[in-house]
């Protein structure tokens, strides 16, 4: 399948796999909502939606850089405004972004809990319903639109599970 001109809103891709997903979507042409938070540059962690809207630029596609806290509804819903007038629509939603704790229950304070469920759980369903109305004006179109949950494996056995059951239950 070839991206030429497809729309791809993609959460987290200021760095890492989403920014990975989003070059190679470029080299085909597409158009990408670069959704994610980081705005000023941050010794420990590279990347910043600018940065990734250079480097999708660079490799063929065209990029939208906004600031997108997905645990704050009024901010996907404008986000995704902004996405469908200046791209026209929506194709495919990549919900990448997460917040990780490997540690097990006894390890994991209740606010690292709760940030991972508000942004692995509760903003990929929120990102989902609010590029829900787009995806179905693809489908209609005949685009062929998609949703892409990033996840770890999930896996109930317990190598997987134990060791780090909130964010297992999370994603």
């Amino acid at each position: 399948m070839n991206l030429q001109g497809r729309t791809l809103f993609i959460t987290g891709a200021s760095r890492g796999i989403g920014l990975a997903i989003a070059k190679r979507a470029a080299a085909d042409g597409a158009n990408i909502v670069v959704a994610a938070k980081t705005a000023e540059p941050n010794p420990k962690l590279p990347g910043t939606i600018y940065s990734a809207a250079e480097e999708i630029r660079a490799a063929g596609g065209q990029a939208l850089p906004l600031q997108v806290d997905i645990r704050e509804e009024e901010g996907v819903l404008a986000a995704v405004q902004q996405a469908v007038l200046t791209f026209g629509g929506i194709d495919i939603l990549v919900n990448n972004a997460s917040a990780i704790s490997l540690t097990d229950t006894e390890h994991t304070p209740v606010k690292r809990f709760d940030l991972m469920h508000s942004i692995n759980a509760r903003g990929t369903w929120l990102c989902t319903q609010a590029c829900l109305p787009e995806l179905k004006k693809s489908a209609l179109a005949g685009r062929n639109p998609h949703v892409l949950n990033m996840s770890p494996p999930l896996s109930m056995r317990e190598h997987w599970f134990a060791p780090h059951t909130a964010y297992s239950m999370a994603k």
